[in-house]
């Protein structure tokens, strides 16, 4: 097939394999791409929609800044894909924010480093997990935005591993409580005791997964692969008849399917886009956290390795009890990880709930609050009531405008892959 010119359309052309900015300008809406260096070295990449396609450009005034954190395996990408009417990131454009999309490392938009290459020196570059992404790249992207916007604080929107992580920062980090406004918590992850997950049941069983990972499979990022597909459930996932490429797909396997409810076309966009990286030891971390009963702390090395590096010989658990952040939590009952009792106790650890809502749909589940036909009118609109309760009022002030491109972005040419 011919483009308009005469001339085959690029891979640029095809939606498949359009970037994260594509899909916004698809849509009319203005995109902004931007690089955080972690405090470690990691280049992590913020996509930005400043303002509405609805807005009077000679009329935009400042907004409040809300900062979206997908989950593991996924990338700024899936909060763009669905369309401006179900996506979550034009819905909140159009509520009047100005909306920040993370990225952690190791994903598609995150693999550069400073001085490390992740294909020479796979072993030091995947050397983290989610507590990183809450210890350094949550507190370093929103220094970020609040400098870029000027303003003093912002709302935070998770999803999965992106409301662990904000819990992270929380504990560990507490005087960012200060900077955030209000935490909307999408298939809240923390306590992990009813996991129903195929590969993460199989995690668990092993006695040292992150050994098992990179000695059997001969790798540190968690990808693709035959033997995992085998072990953790392809058998039981292709027994229940479900679409092409879903039982092939890491995710689908991770976090679960719900036919009846994804956007049907925009199934070939996920599967391209995702998994869209992770390290293994994300992966192990959720693992050890389904081991012991009610618990939700840092990683758990071995018992010498955890003197040395916390003093003791368990890893310690995170502090949940000094959180002040109002926050929603919205859950669903057919959530292969994030399940009705494991919420349940979350919510009693939490000392500022301020709403908490069971989606009403049986058959909803983990990434129904991705790409659910319906999400919008089910969770969205819930979550914007919820920020919008929690914002304050703005004078007229002009909204702070941005290079499209940062200066600091970290070129390619500039990333040394040989570090003696």
């Amino acid at each position: 097939m011919l483009g308009p010119q005469g001339k085959r359309p690029g891979k640029r052309h095809c939606p498949l394999f359009f970037e994260q900015d594509d899909y916004i300008r698809q849509e009319g809406y203005p995109a902004e791409r931007h690089t955080v260096i972690t405090a470690d070295g990691y280049n992590l990449t913020l996509h930005r929609i400043p303002y509405s396609r609805n807005d009077d450009l000679s009329a935009i005034t400042r907004k409040p800044a809300v900062l979206v954190q997908h989950g593991i395996l996924c990338s700024s990408t899936d909060w763009v894909i669905a369309g401006p009417n179900s996506s979550l990131a034009f819905i909140l454009s159009d509520a009047g924010y100005d909306v920040w999309l993370a990225n952690s490392r190791g994903n598609t938009y995150s693999r550069n480093h400073v001085t490390l290459d992740p294909a020479r020196e796979p072993e030091k570059f995947w050397d983290f997990s989610w507590h990183e992404m809450g210890t350094i790249d949550l507190p370093n992207t929103i220094d970020y935005i609040l400098d870029k916007t000027g303003e003093p604080d912002l709302n935070y929107v998770g999803h999965s591993m992106g409301t662990a992580i904000f819990y992270v920062l929380c504990s560990e980090r507490p005087e960012y409580q200060d900077k955030v406004r209000s935490m909307s918590a999408m298939a809240p992850i923390a306590y992990l005791n009813h996991v129903k997950s195929p590969i993460m049941t199989f995690l668990s069983s092993v006695a040292d997964p992150l050994a098992w990972l990179c000695n059997s499979l001969g790798y540190y990022e968690f990808r693709p692969n035959g033997k995992i597909l085998l072990f953790a459930g392809k058998a039981f996932c292709e027994a229940n008849s479900l679409a092409e490429g879903v039982c092939d797909n890491l995710l689908f396997l991770y976090a679960g399917y719900d036919s009846k409810r994804l956007i049907k076309s925009i199934l070939p966009i996920i599967l391209a886009h995702t998994p869209a990286g992770a390290s293994a030891r994300q992966l192990t971390h959720f693992a050890q956290l389904m081991k012991r009963d009610q618990w939700f702390g840092q990683y758990n090395y071995n018992k010498q390795k955890n003197l040395e590096k916390y003093g003791q010989p368990e890893p310690p658990a995170y502090d949940l009890t000094n959180i002040t952040v109002p926050v929603a939590l919205y859950h669903a009952q057919n959530d292969w990880l994030s399940s009705m009792e494991d919420v349940k106790v979350l919510a009693g650890k939490l000392p500022n709930v301020a709403e908490r809502k069971v989606v009403p749909f049986p058959e909803f589940n983990h990434l129904d609050f991705l790409w659910a036909n319906d999400v919008k009118n089910i969770v969205y609109d819930d979550v914007v009531g919820f920020m919008k309760r929690h914002d304050r009022k703005y004078a007229d002030v002009g909204l702070r405008p941005s290079a499209e491109v940062d200066a600091n972005v970290v070129h390619v040419d500039y990333i040394v892959s040989d570090v003696a």
